[in-house]
C-alpha cells in the first residue's frame, strides 16, 4: 500500500524498520542457472533477491524450455516468500522476546523437569537465556534442541554468567547440527583456516571490561587482515565453496565480531565444533 514504491516491487519490514527490499515481474517466472544449465535462455536480467544470484525473468510460454536447459525455475509468489524465509531466519535473533524463551522453556519443562528446575531461576534467568539464543540465531544456530542447550547451561552457568561464553559452550554442544549445515553429501566440509599468527595478534588484542569482551586491533592491522580476507573469501567463491573459517576454540567468538560488519553472513567455525564424521578440506589460509 506504499504509494512511493516502483510498481511490481515490495518491501519488507521488521518491527517497522525496513530491512528488505525486492522487485517482482507478476506475469513471468524467475529462472536461475545451475551447474547442470546447458543452454543460455533470453530474458530479462536480474538478481534473486534471497540470495543475491543472477537470474532472469522469462515469458510463460519459455518456462518449460528453461526447465529442459537446467534451470531452476519458480514462480513471483515464491520468489517473496523465499526472500522473506531468508529475511526472517537472519533476523530471528531480534525477534526472539523473553515471553517467546519463557513459552519455549514452558513447554520443554512438561517433559524435561528437572533440568528447568535445576537452572532457573537459581543460575540463570530468562533474559540471561534469551541473550544466549539470540547470540545462537545471530548465526542461524537451530535452537530446536532445546534440552541439550538448558542442560548446557545447567552445566556451565555456575562457571560463567558471561553470555558469549556460555554460547561458546552450546555450539560446542550442538557441534553434530552445526557441523552438517556446512557437509557436502560425502561428509566433507571445506574450510579456510587462520594462521597462527593471525590468532595470536587477535589473542594479543582481547580487551575485558565488566561489560563484556572485545577486540581492539590496531587500525593498521585490521586493514592488512580484512584486506587479507576479502582476498580469500573471493578466492573461494570462485572456485565453488562456501566460505567457512575454522579457527582455535578461544578466537572464534572474537574472530566472528571483528568481522561481522565487513562480511555478515561469513561462517565461523571452531575446531570444537566438527565432529570426526567429517572430513575437513583446507582450502585456503589467512596470513598477514
Amino acid at each position: 500500500d506504499n504509494m512511493q514504491l516502483k510498481p511490481n516491487s515490495y518491501i519488507i519490514k521488521i518491527k517497522g524498520v525496513e530491512v528488505a527490499e525486492g522487485e517482482i515481474m507478476v506475469d513471468h517466472y524467475l529462472a536461475m542457472s545451475s551447474a547442470l544449465t546447458e543452454n543460455g535462455i533470453s530474458g530479462i536480467d536480474t538478481v534473486e533477491p534471497a540470495f543475491g544470484l543472477p537470474a532472469k525473468w522469462i515469458p510463460a510460454a519459455l518456462r518449460e524450455q528453461a526447465e529442459l536447459a537446467g534451470y531452476t525455475v519458480v514462480d513471483p509468489s515464491s520468489v517473496v516468500a523465499t526472500h522473506l524465509t531468508e529475511v526472517v531466519k537472519s533476523h530471528a535473533y531480534e525477534l526472539i522476546s523473553r515471553q517467546d524463551v519463557q513459552t519455549l522453556i514452558d513447554n520443554v519443562k512438561k517433559t524435561h523437569p528437572t533440568v528447568v528446575e535445576e537452572l532457573m531461576p537459581s543460575i540463570l534467568t530468562v533474559g540471561e537465556i534469551q541473550k544466549i539464543l539470540s547470540n545462537l540465531l545471530r548465526e542461524r544456530v537451530p535452537i530446536r534442541d532445546l534440552v541439550s542447550i538448558l542442560e548446557t547451561l545447567a552445566d556451565y552457568g555456575r562457571i560463567t554468567k558471561d553470555a558469549d561464553m556460555l554460547t561458546e559452550y552450546v555450539r560446542q554442544a550442538l557441534a553434530r547440527i552445526i557441523a552438517m549445515q556446512f557437509a557436502d553429501n560425502n561428509d566433507t566440509i571445506y574450510v579456510v583456516t587462520l594462521d597462527p599468527k593471525v590468532e595470536q595478534m587477535i589473542r594479543d588484542a582481547v580487551q575485558h571490561t565488566e561489560h563484556g569482551s572485545y577486540v581492539a586491533l590496531e587500525p593498521e592491522k585490521a586493514q592488512v587482515l580484512f584486506g587479507r580476507l576479502g582476498q580469500v573469501v573471493e578466492s573461494i567463491n570462485e572456485k565453488g565453496y562456501q566460505p567457512v573459517i575454522l579457527c582455535a576454540p578461544v578466537v572464534r567468538i572474537y574472530f566472528k565480531k571483528l568481522t561481522e560488519k565487513l562480511i555478515p553472513k561469513l561462517t565461523v567455525l571452531s575446531y570444537n565444533e566438527l565432529e570426526g564424521k567429517f572430513n575437513i578440506q583446507s582450502v585456503g589460509v589467512v596470513s598477514i
